[in-house]
């Protein structure tokens, strides 16, 4: 499934309080894979050398992962965060190039403390 078009649209939408209730809410719904995409642009946002621009997409990835209705509703069992994953996955291999060992560590840390172990292949971008 491809992103939604215009991620920048979902700006509005992000909060980071909302991404960590949610985060706390759907981590084990969601997934290794997808805690650890989502974990990343979070982490990203927060690193001074991410340009705006990738920001600006993490943002709108982050804020449509929000949105509870979106384009496949998020209560809907097995496919409801399928929209959601590919979001994510669409914006962290946008700016993979530009993600930084430290913010790839704090994600994995975060899966560590969520999940325990993990197979390590669950962590490779």
């Amino acid at each position: 499934m491809k992103a939604p078009r215009n991620l920048e649209k979902y700006l509005p939408d992000y909060d980071a309080q909302r991404f960590w209730k949610k985060m706390r809410r759907t981590f084990r719904r969601l997934g290794v894979k997808a805690v650890y995409y989502a974990l990343i642009l979070y982490y990203a946002m927060q690193d001074p050398q991410i340009s705006r621009k990738d920001k600006t997409l993490i943002l709108g990835a982050l804020g449509y992962f929000l949105l509870p209705l979106d384009l496949i509703p998020d209560f809907l069992p097995a496919f409801g965060f399928t929209d959601d994953i590919a979001a994510l996955t669409y914006a962290v291999y946008k700016v993979i190039n530009c993600v930084t060992p430290l913010v790839k560590d704090q994600a994995e840390a975060k899966v560590y403390e969520w999940f325990g172990d993990v197979d390590q292949s669950d962590l490779i971008l």
